[in-house]
């Protein structure tokens, strides 16, 4: 038995109309993962040091690590995809929405990235989700150290802060505007 290929206009592959299943869960995904990591960040600003706060923080590397794999899977998807995906609209408000669009990407990636030269300057092992070694134990080095922990902080704060100009910008097209561009990434277009 054959498997067939998948046609451009499966409900896999993204079209001028929506966005397929696959940028879908890529998004929805991600979505589920940031609010983990801002949730447990905002915690330990709020409590402090607690078992609570432990649940979430335990995970931030790790996490932040799947969520720099998963960007990279979304933006090669959405390079391949590039011809078929749903338009940002004419305009200064679609000029807009793409330049919000690149530095959403250009955070998700910058700011994980930092984190990771962080834990490797501060001579600690690193094994994600304690499973799967990906730098052993070495000497402590301050130049990596240093300005990523003073860059990583500030740009996460502020790719929250896009997140929710990003949140909002769904809700004005979904509730004062009533177009569809909130419907393409919930995946019913009238």
């Amino acid at each position: 038995m054959h498997a067939t290929p998948l046609a451009l206009d499966s409900p896999w592959f993204d079209t001028p109309q929506r966005y397929g299943r696959i940028s879908r869960w890529l998004h929805w995904g991600m979505a589920v993962l940031f609010a983990w990591q801002f949730i447990g960040m905002g915690l330990r600003i709020v409590l402090g040091r607690t078992p609570l706060v432990s649940f979430f923080v335990g995970s931030h590397a790790s996490v932040g690590l799947l969520l720099l794999v998963l960007v990279l899977l979304r933006g090669a998807w959405g390079l391949s995809n590039r011809a078929r995906r749903p338009p940002h609209g004419a305009g200064w408000l679609g000029r807009a929405a793409m330049l919000g669009h690149a530095a959403l990407y250009l955070l998700m990636v910058a700011v994980p990235l930092l984190a990771l030269v962080r834990l490797y300057g501060s001579g600690r092992a690193f094994a994600w989700f304690n499973t799967v070694p990906l730098f052993s134990a070495g000497p402590k080095n301050d130049a990596l150290v240093a300005p990523a922990s003073l860059l990583h902080g500030p740009l996460a704060w502020t790719l929250l802060a896009l997140v929710v100009g990003h949140v909002a910008m769904a809700l004005l097209h979904r509730w004062l505007w009533r177009d569809d561009v909130a419907q393409r990434m919930i995946g019913r277009v009238r």
